[in-house]
């Protein structure tokens, strides 16, 4: 008499499990690397929001404003702590600091940079140009425009 097979046996059910560990071993980076990059671009969109009030600010005053606030902008986000002004003349730099709980270990408590020379005409961010020196975020992490 023949009987029917009415469940799995030991070694298909191991044989899933592997191959169910295995994708989890690649997926988990991955989704680590994506996260970063996401908290990573809201220091570039604060940022390069005020781009366009700095450099107005910048040609009617001739000096780079004291604060974020004085030029109506966003200094805090839900990932970045801190955001500060500095500068003079026609050089202007935004320096946009992650905050240190809450994000993803590779971007936290470091700083992305945006900078300027030419009184908002031209803007470097990230790794790129004069920026580079305001930013010790990996390249990887940053937008590609950032890269």
């Amino acid at each position: 008499m023949r009987t029917m097979q009415k469940g799995f046996t030991l070694i298909e059910l191991m044989i899933v499990v592997a191959i169910i560990g295995i994708l989890a071993a690649v997926a988990i980076p991955a989704y680590s690397d994506y996260t970063a990059r996401a908290q990573v671009s809201e220091a570039m969109s604060l940022t390069s929001g005020l781009k366009t009030p700095l450099a107005e600010f910048m040609a009617d005053n001739g000096t780079v404003p004291a604060s974020v606030a004085t030029i109506g902008g966003t200094a805090t986000g839900k990932y970045v702590d801190t955001i500060v002004l500095s500068g003079g003349g026609t050089t202007a730099t935004v320096v946009a600091t992650m905050k240190t709980t809450g994000v993803n270990p590779d971007v936290s408590g470091k700083t992305f940079g945006m900078t300027t020379t030419t009184s908002g005409q031209q803007w470097d961010c990230g790794a790129v140009g004069t920026a580079a020196a305001s930013t010790n975020i990996d390249a990887s992490l940053l937008p590609g425009a950032c890269k």
